[in-house]
Order: structure tokens, then C-alpha cells, then sequence
């Protein structure tokens, strides 16, 4: 064999182990973040339907997606820090199922990374968030499930449910605007109108709920309308339905697991539809979409919860007519 030959196949030999090695390389699995405004037995539930919908389109944890999960347990100033974690970690995309603050600190934290809205009670157009629905601009798009909006349809419905109302213990954390501005503006002109008394009570922290229902027992209210007022209303909805039943007070909330925890309705956003809808978001991202280039969704369909159950144990009839328009009835 003569040097020239020698080397030619020396070069081949070269050529084709770097073409095995670049073959063999491990492909980079796509990173999700997720920042919740709550603790890991609040959310649990609600990002393992995530997982499920993004499993539906292909991803499977562990093979060809990984998710980071973080907790900020009711407490804004965590917020900055939980999110540098996530940025430095270069996720691919942080969903944030939490409200404006938690929205805007991760805004904060990265001008790059897409950000995707997981339907908490926010107007994102209204909180500057986005430029428009149609056209979000910058880096954060999603979907808005109108949890405040519908605060008026829902006072609608519970009278129209329970047509003897006439008072109405509204609860609500004072440090949450949306649900003041609620307490304040949006509510008062319609219970006027259905010729309603609110009771408007403040509940301000975690060892607060039992004292304001011992309070309002006193007081004997015809119902509860349970506001949307931010992560503490939100992580203590099953423990807020379970004393309204032990008061025996007909019950509005803006939450499907307080009904199936013993509250007497809910009327929102179809929470299922709401999960695909985050996987749809994330899903387009790791295949390249831009946030900017997806418009923020609102709920297509809309669910009518009433548990029969706790109707019975609390003594009240539901009207039949507001019965057969719900989507779902716990009996």
C-alpha cells in the first residue's frame, strides 16, 4: 500500500466515525417551566391534566419533553426568584397559571422566552400584558378564561337558581384589585337590579376563613358568592365549600373543584378545553411558533356545575329551568 492510498483512507476512516459520533449525539429534549402562584396540592390537578393533553400530541416526560416546576405558595416577592431559575435553566417556554403580578414578573425575567397564560383571572389586553387579543405582540400569548368577567353572569345565575335569595355574603381578599374593583363597581349596579343585599367580607389570610364564617353565621346571608380574588381564595376553595356547607349557605364559585367539594355551583370556562388549549400554546412554541404570532384565546365552551347533592343536605331547591341548562349535575 503505498502513503497516498494510506492517507485517502486514513481520511475516510476520519470522516465516517465524526458522521457516527454526530449521529449518535443525544437529540435536545424541549424544556416547559411552569410558575404557579399556589403550592403543589393546589396545582397538581390542574398541570397533570396539562401533561395528559400534551401527552395526546406526542409528548411523552422523560423521552421527548422535560417540565421544571415551580412554586411561589401565595408569595409575590418568591415570584423573581423562582423565575431567574427557570431562565437560567433555558426552558423553552414558562406557562404561568397565575394572575397579572405573576404575568408580569416573568415578563420581567425574560424578553425572549415565549410565555404562555394558563386562563387564570386576568384581561390581558386590560393589564397591558398584550397588545391586542388578535395580535399579542412580544413574548407572551395563551389564553384568557374570563374568570372576572363573568362574575356578573354568575350573581345572575345564582339568583336565578335559588330565586329566594335576597342577601348575599360576598367573599373576597381585599389585596386583590380585580376582585375589589368586583366588590366595588361590577357587582352593585346588578344586585340591584335582582334586588339583592351584598355582604361584602374580607378574608386576608389563610386563618382567616373560619373566623369570617363564625362572623357571617351570625348574620345568617341567604348565599355565598365566593369572588375571584387571587391565589388565597383560589388554593382554599375546597376548605371555603366545605364551611359553607357546614353553615348550610347556598354557594357560588369560580371554581369547578369547590363544587365537587361540596359548594352548591360554578359557571366558567370549560376547564378541560382550557388544558388542551395550554398544550395547543406550547405545542406551536416548541415547533417554532412565535407568541407574537398567536392570538390569546377565549373559552369557546362554558360549563353550568350545580351538585344536587349539597342541595339536598343544605335544604334547597334548585329552579328546574336553571337544572336543565347545566353541563354537569353531582347527584
Amino acid at each position: 500500500m503505498n502513503r497516498r492510498t494510506a492517507m485517502r483512507q486514513m481520511a475516510t476512516f476520519i470522516l465516517t466515525t465524526a458522521s457516527c459520533g454526530e449521529r449518535e449525539q443525544p437529540k435536545k429534549i424541549p424544556r416547559v417551566g411552569y410558575l404557579s402562584a399556589n403550592d403543589p396540592a393546589t396545582e397538581s390537578t390542574f398541570f397533570e391534566a396539562i401533561r395528559l393533553a400534551l401527552r395526546e400530541r406526542g409528548y411523552i416526560e422523560g423521552q421527548n419533553i422535560a417540565s421544571e416546576y415551580r412554586y411561589a405558595e401565595r408569595k409575590l416577592d418568591r415570584a423573581p426568584a423562582l423565575l431567574a431559575e427557570l431562565v437560567s435553566l433555558k426552558v423553552d417556554v414558562i406557562v404561568v397559571a397565575s394572575g397579572g403580578s405573576y404575568i408580569r414578573a416573568a415578563m420581567n425575567a425574560t424578553k425572549t422566552i415565549p410565555i404562555v397564560l394558563a386562563g387564570r383571572g386576568v384581561d390581558p389586553v386590560e393589564a397591558g400584558i398584550v397588545d391586542s387579543l388578535a395580535r399579542p405582540g412580544g413574548n407572551v400569548t395563551g389564553i384568557t378564561n374570563l374568570i372576572r368577567q363573568l362574575s356578573g353572569k354568575r350573581l345572575e345565575l345564582f339568583k336565578e337558581a335559588v330565586p329566594k335569595l335576597a342577601r348575599v355574603a360576598v367573599l373576597y381578599d381585599p389585596a386583590n384589585t380585580g376582585a375589589v374593583l368586583d366588590m366595588k363597581e361590577v357587582l352593585p349596579p346588578l344586585a340591584r337590579a335582582l334586588k339583592l343585599t351584598l355582604q361584602p367580607w374580607e378574608v386576608r389570610d389563610a386563618d382567616g376563613f373560619e373566623k369570617v364564617f363564625a362572623a357571617l353565621n351570625k348574620q345568617r346571608p341567604g348565599g355565598l358568592y365566593v369572588l375571584p380574588s387571587g391565589p388565597l381564595v383560589f388554593s382554599n376553595q375546597k376548605r371555603i365549600a366545605g364551611l359553607a356547607l357546614k353553615s348550610r349557605l347556598p354557594s357560588m364559585f369560580s371554581s369547578k373543584d369547590a363544587v365537587e367539594a361540596g359548594g352548591l355551583m360554578y359557571y366558567g370556562a370549560d376547564m378541560a378545553e382550557s388544558y388542551q388549549r395550554v398544550a395547543y400554546f406550547v405545542d406551536r412554541i416548541l415547533k417554532g411558533a412565535k407568541p407574537a404570532d398567536l392570538p390569546v384565546e377565549q373559552p369557546m365552551r362554558f360549563e353550568l356545575v350545580i351538585n344536587l347533592q349539597t342541595a339536598d343536605k343544605i335544604g334547597v331547591k334548585v329552579d328546574p329551568n336553571v337544572l336543565a341548562r347545566a353541563t354537569t349535575v353531582i347527584k
